[in-house]
């Protein structure tokens, strides 16, 4: 089973028929979609009760962009390793 992240178009479209007050059921058929991706999409971007599409893909750009894993690699690492080299170590002895 494949997950594809909502379209800022999609977001617009839950936008405009939550305004127009239908159900996340509906919602989701209409965009094909299972309906608790419309409700956790809805209840994690409303904002004083409503939901507004262009502020949801904004937080979403935001978690996405922070949500990134830190790597093991770094500066002090990457010095031992060079130093290592320079002393005609193998990588596998580095290792």
């Amino acid at each position: 089973m494949s997950y594809h992240h909502l379209t800022i178009s999609e977001r617009i479209r839950i936008e405009v028929l939550s305004i127009l007050g239908y159900s996340t059921r509906f919602i989701a058929k209409f965009l094909h979609r299972h309906h608790s991706t419309i409700a956790r999409e809805l209840s994690r971007n409303k904002f004083e009760n409503n939901y507004c599409s262009t502020s949801a893909h904004n937080n979403y750009l935001k978690r996405r962009k922070n949500s990134s894993h830190s790597s093991k690699y770094n500066d002090v690492f990457s010095n031992l390793i060079s130093e290592k080299l320079h002393e005609n170590w193998s990588p596998e002895q580095i290792s």
